[in-house]
């Protein structure tokens, strides 16, 4: 199985502009993250997507990289692009965030392996919410899937509403999951999935994916323990500074 590994990669951000090149113990994120996915034991080609030249001379000094559109909406878009323009024929298309530095290569692994062990359009990632905190914060996108791990539906709120109980003691009383925001898509899906224009559910919650199932496609839900810090925001700096220093091996 060959997979193309696509990191979507924007120099501008409201919250936090320039942070693809922000220095991380002696690396920037960027290169972090795209060694990350380097780690990976699969039949993987990986590229960095951006559409900005100083992202782009800075990736090309030590990894692949191709300038896209200005005008992609979502990273999602950018991966699109990279698919439908690159030479090589690929089964899947993983999207890896570009703010994760610290994404296991083994989590990458797992969401390819969906592709050879069952039949889905795309795959993502959930793990278990510990806390109300985690819970009921509008930040962290919840998911519930069925009984063949098929994602049923994605929010911002919690899911399912737990009738009468008080909100917090739910967490303590049905498994929670949150979602972990990268993707892998059957590649031969791509090119419909890139026509899709957004659907009331997507506008509403503010979530790409919801697109995808008021579609009709099928989005398999893997289980993970672990979740590498993002970054958002330069405040975020502090909690990979702490999260170093507990994993000294991550440096």
């Amino acid at each position: 199985m060959k997979v193309l590994i696509v990191i979507p990669s924007r120099y501008g951000s409201t919250r936090f502009e320039g942070k693809p090149l922000v220095d991380i113990a002696g690396k920037s994120l960027v290169r972090r993250t795209y060694e990350q996915a380097l780690k990976t034991n699969l039949d993987a080609e990986v590229v960095v997507a951006t559409d900005d030249q100083r992202i782009y001379d800075h990736v090309s000094a030590f990894g692949n990289c191709m300038m896209t559109a200005s005008d992609h909406v979502s990273g999602t878009d950018r991966c699109f692009e990279v698919m439908s323009r690159i030479n090589g024929s690929f089964d899947v298309l993983i999207n890896l965030q570009g703010d994760e530095p610290f994404i296991l290569p083994s989590q990458i692994e797992l969401l390819a392996s969906e592709f050879s062990e069952h039949h889905t359009d795309i795959a993502t990632l959930q793990k278990p919410i510990k806390s109300s905190e985690e819970l009921f914060n509008p930040n962290i996108v919840k998911v519930i899937s069925d009984g063949n791990s098929k994602a049923i539906y994605f929010s911002r709120q919690a899911i399912p509403y737990y009738r009468g109980l008080e909100e917090s003691t739910w967490v303590d009383n049905y498994p929670y999951r949150r979602h972990i925001g990268m993707y892998a898509f059957r590649t031969e899906i791509c090119s419909k999935l890139s026509e899709l224009q957004p659907g009331v559910l997507e506008q509403t919650e503010s979530l790409e994916q919801l697109r995808w199932l008021e579609n009709g496609f099928t989005i398999s839900v893997k289980d993970t323990d672990f979740v590498s810090p993002a970054i958002d925001s330069p405040s975020d700096l502090i909690t990979v500074d702490n999260f170093l220093k507990i994993n000294p091996h991550m440096i």
